[in-house]
Protein backbone atom coordinates (compact mmCIF):
# COMPACT_ATOMS: atom_id res chain seq x y z
CA UNK A 1 0.00 0.00 0.00
CA UNK A 2 1.31 3.45 -0.88
CA UNK A 3 -0.08 6.59 0.79
CA UNK A 4 0.52 10.10 -0.56
CA UNK A 5 0.24 12.78 2.16
CA UNK A 6 -0.63 16.26 0.89
CA UNK A 7 -1.76 19.67 2.12
CA UNK A 8 -2.80 22.93 0.54
CA UNK A 9 -0.89 25.28 2.84
CA UNK A 10 2.41 25.22 4.67
CA UNK A 11 2.45 24.71 8.40
CA UNK A 12 -0.54 22.38 8.52
CA UNK A 13 1.54 19.56 9.97
CA UNK A 14 1.67 17.32 6.91
CA UNK A 15 5.12 15.94 7.70
CA UNK A 16 4.26 15.56 11.39
CA UNK A 17 1.20 13.58 10.34
CA UNK A 18 3.30 11.43 8.00
CA UNK A 19 5.83 10.71 10.74
CA UNK A 20 3.25 9.86 13.39
CA UNK A 21 0.99 7.68 11.27
CA UNK A 22 4.08 5.85 10.01
CA UNK A 23 5.13 5.34 13.61
CA UNK A 24 1.69 4.15 14.68
CA UNK A 25 1.58 1.47 12.00
CA UNK A 26 5.17 0.43 12.73
CA UNK A 27 4.20 0.05 16.38
CA UNK A 28 1.39 -2.22 15.18
CA UNK A 29 4.13 -4.37 13.60
CA UNK A 30 3.60 -3.33 9.99
CA UNK A 31 6.76 -2.91 7.96
CA UNK A 32 6.56 0.79 7.13
CA UNK A 33 8.64 3.03 4.87
CA UNK A 34 8.36 6.81 5.03
CA UNK A 35 9.77 8.62 1.99
CA UNK A 36 10.52 12.34 1.82
CA UNK A 37 8.94 13.44 -1.44
CA UNK A 38 9.19 17.15 -0.67
CA UNK A 39 12.26 17.34 -2.84
CA UNK A 40 12.96 21.06 -2.66
CA UNK A 41 12.15 21.62 1.02
CA UNK A 42 12.68 18.20 2.62
CA UNK A 43 12.31 17.91 6.38
CA UNK A 44 11.00 14.43 7.09
CA UNK A 45 14.50 13.46 8.23
CA UNK A 46 14.31 15.96 11.10
CA UNK A 47 11.33 14.12 12.57
CA UNK A 48 13.45 10.97 12.87
CA UNK A 49 16.83 12.61 13.60
CA UNK A 50 18.05 11.50 10.16
CA UNK A 51 18.92 14.88 8.66
CA UNK A 52 22.68 14.35 8.30
CA UNK A 53 22.86 10.90 6.71
CA UNK A 54 25.15 10.09 3.78
CA UNK A 55 22.62 8.69 1.31
CA UNK A 56 19.23 10.27 0.65
CA UNK A 57 16.41 10.17 -1.88
CA UNK A 58 18.32 12.94 -3.67
CA UNK A 59 21.34 10.65 -3.95
CA UNK A 60 19.15 8.11 -5.72
CA UNK A 61 17.59 10.71 -8.00
CA UNK A 62 21.02 11.86 -9.13
CA UNK A 63 22.58 8.43 -9.45
CA UNK A 64 20.25 5.60 -10.54
CA UNK A 65 23.06 3.06 -10.16
CA UNK A 66 22.97 3.35 -6.37
CA UNK A 67 20.96 0.68 -4.58
CA UNK A 68 17.89 2.34 -2.98
CA UNK A 69 18.51 0.26 0.15
CA UNK A 70 21.50 2.49 0.89
CA UNK A 71 19.16 5.44 1.44
CA UNK A 72 16.80 3.59 3.79
CA UNK A 73 17.42 3.82 7.54
CA UNK A 74 15.56 2.05 10.33
CA UNK A 75 14.67 4.45 13.12
CA UNK A 76 15.51 2.53 16.26
CA UNK A 77 12.97 4.22 18.56
CA UNK A 78 9.96 3.61 16.32
CA UNK A 79 10.87 0.85 13.88
CA UNK A 80 9.94 3.04 10.91
CA UNK A 81 12.14 2.71 7.83
CA UNK A 82 12.90 6.19 6.52
CA UNK A 83 14.18 7.46 3.18
CA UNK A 84 15.06 11.07 4.04
CA UNK A 85 15.83 13.91 1.70
CA UNK A 86 18.92 16.08 1.59
CA UNK A 87 18.84 19.59 3.01
CA UNK A 88 21.90 20.61 0.99
CA UNK A 89 21.16 23.02 -1.84
CA UNK A 90 23.63 21.40 -4.21
CA UNK A 91 21.78 18.09 -3.86
CA UNK A 92 18.42 19.64 -4.70
CA UNK A 93 19.49 21.31 -7.94
CA UNK A 94 19.08 19.44 -11.20
CA UNK A 95 16.98 16.53 -9.96
CA UNK A 96 14.10 14.88 -11.81
CA UNK A 97 11.03 14.06 -9.70
CA UNK A 98 9.89 11.57 -12.35
CA UNK A 99 12.50 9.11 -11.11
CA UNK A 100 10.70 8.86 -7.78
CA UNK A 101 8.41 6.34 -9.42
CA UNK A 102 11.34 4.08 -10.32
CA UNK A 103 12.62 4.29 -6.75
CA UNK A 104 9.25 3.41 -5.25
CA UNK A 105 8.78 0.55 -7.69
CA UNK A 106 12.10 -0.93 -6.57
CA UNK A 107 11.37 -0.82 -2.84
CA UNK A 108 7.62 -0.83 -2.24
CA UNK A 109 7.22 -4.62 -2.47
CA UNK A 110 9.45 -4.95 0.61
CA UNK A 111 7.06 -2.94 2.79
CA UNK A 112 3.48 -3.32 3.91
CA UNK A 113 2.91 0.43 3.81
CA UNK A 114 4.82 3.23 2.10
CA UNK A 115 4.10 6.85 3.06
CA UNK A 116 5.22 9.59 0.67
CA UNK A 117 5.45 13.04 2.23
CA UNK A 118 4.54 15.55 -0.49
CA UNK A 119 5.32 19.25 -0.91
CA UNK A 120 2.80 21.93 0.00
CA UNK A 121 0.19 22.91 -2.57
CA UNK A 122 -0.05 21.11 -5.89
CA UNK A 123 2.48 18.31 -5.25
CA UNK A 124 4.53 18.56 -8.42
CA UNK A 125 7.48 16.76 -6.81
CA UNK A 126 5.44 13.66 -6.03
CA UNK A 127 2.85 13.89 -8.80
CA UNK A 128 4.47 11.06 -10.79
CA UNK A 129 4.12 8.76 -7.77
CA UNK A 130 0.34 9.19 -7.72
CA UNK A 131 0.18 6.54 -10.43
CA UNK A 132 1.61 3.89 -8.08
CA UNK A 133 -0.25 5.03 -4.94
CA UNK A 134 -3.43 3.64 -3.41
CA UNK A 135 -4.39 6.32 -0.89
CA UNK A 136 -4.27 10.10 -0.52
CA UNK A 137 -4.38 11.81 2.85
CA UNK A 138 -5.19 15.52 2.86
CA UNK A 139 -3.96 17.29 6.01
CA UNK A 140 -5.80 20.50 6.86
CA UNK A 141 -5.24 23.12 9.54
CA UNK A 142 -8.57 24.87 9.98
CA UNK A 143 -7.50 27.48 12.53
CA UNK A 144 -6.19 29.91 9.94
CA UNK A 145 -9.55 30.05 8.17
CA UNK A 146 -12.37 31.90 9.99
CA UNK A 147 -15.43 29.73 10.35
CA UNK A 148 -17.47 32.12 8.20
CA UNK A 149 -15.09 31.55 5.25
CA UNK A 150 -14.64 27.83 5.83
CA UNK A 151 -16.57 26.87 2.71
CA UNK A 152 -14.19 28.95 0.61
CA UNK A 153 -11.20 27.29 2.26
CA UNK A 154 -12.68 23.88 1.51
CA UNK A 155 -13.04 24.74 -2.17
CA UNK A 156 -9.53 26.17 -2.40
CA UNK A 157 -7.79 23.41 -0.49
CA UNK A 158 -9.56 20.12 0.06
CA UNK A 159 -11.64 20.11 -3.09
CA UNK A 160 -8.72 20.74 -5.46
CA UNK A 161 -6.47 18.15 -3.83
CA UNK A 162 -9.37 15.69 -3.75
CA UNK A 163 -9.88 16.21 -7.49
CA UNK A 164 -6.21 15.40 -8.01
CA UNK A 165 -6.53 12.15 -6.10
CA UNK A 166 -9.69 11.26 -7.99
CA UNK A 167 -7.83 11.68 -11.25
CA UNK A 168 -5.60 8.80 -10.19
CA UNK A 169 -8.45 6.78 -8.65
CA UNK A 170 -7.02 7.02 -5.14
CA UNK A 171 -8.89 6.38 -1.92
CA UNK A 172 -9.05 9.81 -0.30
CA UNK A 173 -9.28 10.83 3.34
CA UNK A 174 -8.85 14.00 5.39
CA UNK A 175 -7.05 14.61 8.68
CA UNK A 176 -7.71 17.86 10.60
CA UNK A 177 -4.60 18.95 12.48
CA UNK A 178 -3.61 21.56 15.08
CA UNK A 179 -7.21 22.09 16.18
CA UNK A 180 -7.49 24.80 18.85
CA UNK A 181 -10.33 27.33 19.02
CA UNK A 182 -12.27 25.34 16.44
CA UNK A 183 -12.60 22.37 18.79
CA UNK A 184 -16.11 23.55 19.71
CA UNK A 185 -17.27 23.32 16.10
CA UNK A 186 -15.01 20.59 14.76
CA UNK A 187 -17.88 18.10 14.54
CA UNK A 188 -19.80 20.52 12.30
CA UNK A 189 -16.71 21.01 10.15
CA UNK A 190 -16.28 17.25 9.78
CA UNK A 191 -19.93 16.92 8.85
CA UNK A 192 -19.58 19.64 6.22
CA UNK A 193 -16.54 17.95 4.66
CA UNK A 194 -18.11 14.51 4.60
CA UNK A 195 -21.54 15.65 3.40
CA UNK A 196 -20.55 18.34 0.90
CA UNK A 197 -17.39 16.77 -0.52
CA UNK A 198 -18.19 13.11 0.04
CA UNK A 199 -14.79 12.38 1.52
CA UNK A 200 -14.20 10.75 4.93
CA UNK A 201 -12.46 12.56 7.77
CA UNK A 202 -10.26 10.02 9.55
CA UNK A 203 -10.01 12.17 12.66
CA UNK A 204 -8.71 15.38 14.16
CA UNK A 205 -5.61 16.18 16.16
CA UNK A 206 -5.47 18.99 18.75
CA UNK A 207 -2.72 21.56 18.87
CA UNK A 208 -0.12 20.27 21.32
CA UNK A 209 2.96 22.15 22.53
CA UNK A 210 4.72 18.81 23.03
CA UNK A 211 4.88 18.17 19.29
CA UNK A 212 7.71 20.67 18.52
CA UNK A 213 9.71 19.12 21.35
CA UNK A 214 9.27 15.66 19.86
CA UNK A 215 10.46 16.94 16.47
CA UNK A 216 13.54 18.48 18.08
CA UNK A 217 14.31 15.15 19.74
CA UNK A 218 13.71 13.25 16.51
CA UNK A 219 11.07 10.88 17.87
CA UNK A 220 7.44 11.28 16.70
CA UNK A 221 5.02 12.23 19.48
CA UNK A 222 3.12 8.92 19.47
CA UNK A 223 6.31 7.27 20.71
CA UNK A 224 8.02 10.19 22.46
CA UNK A 225 5.10 11.19 24.68
CA UNK A 226 2.45 8.55 24.12
CA UNK A 227 -0.08 9.98 26.60
CA UNK A 228 -0.04 13.54 25.26
CA UNK A 229 -3.16 14.90 23.61
CA UNK A 230 -1.68 14.84 20.10
CA UNK A 231 -0.27 11.33 20.55
CA UNK A 232 -3.63 9.96 21.63
CA UNK A 233 -5.35 11.65 18.69
CA UNK A 234 -2.77 10.46 16.15
CA UNK A 235 -3.21 6.91 17.44
CA UNK A 236 -6.97 7.22 17.01
CA UNK A 237 -6.46 8.45 13.44
CA UNK A 238 -4.03 5.58 12.93
CA UNK A 239 -6.63 3.05 14.07
CA UNK A 240 -9.12 4.39 11.54
CA UNK A 241 -6.46 4.43 8.82
CA UNK A 242 -5.44 0.85 9.59
CA UNK A 243 -9.04 -0.34 9.42
CA UNK A 244 -9.59 1.65 6.22
CA UNK A 245 -6.57 0.13 4.53
CA UNK A 246 -6.59 -3.43 5.85
CA UNK A 247 -10.14 -4.01 7.10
Amino acid sequence: MAVIVVTGRGGAGKTTTTANLSTYLAMKEYRVLAVDGDLYLPNLGFHFALDTVKYTVHTLLKNPDIDPEWAIYKHKETGVYVMPGSTQLQDVLGISPKRLVDILEKVKYKFGVVFVDSPTGVPFDTLPTFQVANYQLIVVEIERSPIYSFETMVKNEIEKLKALGERYNLNIGVVLNKVRESADVVDKIIEAIEDDLNVPVLGWVPFDYNVPESINVGVPIVRYMSKSDAAIAFKEVGEVLEDWMFG
